[in-house]
């Protein structure tokens, strides 16, 4: 079994926004792969906005929301910690 980092994020702009999974990162154990959601919670860069000013990193149950506001919207991520059954 292996242990994966899913992003999801929303894509488009205005009424178009969707979300979409947007990557996905294999890992052999729950801690690798625990420790890599951290660390893309605090540095990926999501499609939109393309000017972010500021970033909020939110922990829940089995992963991360990450609130990244731009110059004129907001736009949010997840990444969640799954396991391969």
């Amino acid at each position: 079994m292996s242990w994966w980092v899913v992003i999801e994020e929303q894509r488009g702009t205005g009424d178009g926004r969707s979300w979409s999974l947007s990557e996905t990162f294999p890992h052999a154990d729950r801690e690798t792969a625990e420790a890599e959601a951290l660390r893309l919670a605090r540095e990926y860069q999501p499609a939109h906005p393309w000017s972010p000013k500021s970033r909020k990193v939110l922990r829940g149950p089995g992963g991360y929301l990450v609130i990244v506001e731009g110059r004129t919207s907001t736009f949010h991520f997840r990444l969640s910690v799954v396991e391969e059954i």
